[in-house]
């Protein structure tokens, strides 16, 4: 990570985010736990999306986060560079909006 273009993590940079909005910040963090809890996809698969969608986004603290927490999901550097492969074959602006067709096709016949 470029220390001139982004300042590194602190703990008071986040301790100002918390204070500035506690409650958000308690959702927004118990939505990352929901989130990243084993349901149908387990962690490691999980955090290997995770780190394909950072490289998407162009997230540089995303890419050291998910990278660090798949790794101990048990990713290998294989794994993860597969997926940043995958994303980069699949990178598209604003995925989210484009949910709305996989959602139509969903009720389309098979």
């Amino acid at each position: 990570m470029t220390a001139t273009l982004y300042p590194q993590p602190s703990p008071e940079a986040a301790r100002k985010r918390r204070d500035l909005a506690p409650d958000t910040q308690a959702a927004f963090q118990a939505f990352g736990r929901q989130v990243f809890a084993d349901g149908a996809l387990d962690a490691k698969t999980k955090q290997l999306i995770a780190v394909a969608v950072a490289h998407v986004t162009q997230c540089p603290y995303c890419i050291v986060g998910h990278t660090k927490a798949a790794q101990r999901a048990g990713a290998t550097a294989q794994e993860l560079m597969e997926a940043v492969w995958v994303a980069a074959e699949m990178r598209a602006g604003a995925a989210y909006a484009h949910a709305a067709i996989m959602i139509a096709s969903l009720s389309e016949d098979r």
